[in-house]
C-alpha cells in the first residue's frame, strides 16, 4: 500500500477559512472519482503552529506504486490540481510512502 501526503501552504490571500474551506470539499469530492485512488483523507491544520506553516494537508492511498504516476495525470486529478489548488498554492510538498 503506498501513501502519497501532500502539503500546501496557500498564497496569502488565500489563508483563510473560507479558501480552506472550499479546497477540502472539491478534494474530497473529486480525489475518489480518480481510478486507483483506494482512499483519500483531506485536513486543515489543527492547531496554531500548524496554521503558520500550511494550509492543506491531503493524504491518498494506492494499492502500489505503479498507480501514482496515472493518478497525477488523471483528467479529474489535474482538474482539481489545475482549477483549484495551483491558484491558492504558493508551496506544495509531497511525498509517497509505502506503508505495507
Amino acid at each position: 500500500m503506498i501513501e502519497r501526503y501532500v502539503y500546501l501552504r496557500f498564497k496569502d490571500e488565500h489563508q483563510n477559512d473560507a479558501s480552506r474551506a472550499e479546497a477540502v470539499a472539491k478534494c474530497r469530492e473529486l480525489l475518489p472519482r480518480v481510478p486507483g485512488v483506494v482512499g483519500a483523507t483531506v485536513g486543515v491544520p489543527g492547531d496554531a503552529d500548524c496554521a503558520s506553516k500550511w494550509d492543506l494537508s491531503i493524504s491518498v492511498r494506492f494499492a502500489s506504486i505503479d498507480d501514482v504516476e496515472p493518478y497525477r495525470v488523471h483528467p479529474t486529478h489535474r482538474k482539481l490540481v489545475d482549477e483549484v489548488l495551483v491558484p491558492r498554492m504558493a508551496v506544495i510538498k509531497a511525498w509517497n510512502f509505502d506503508v505495507g
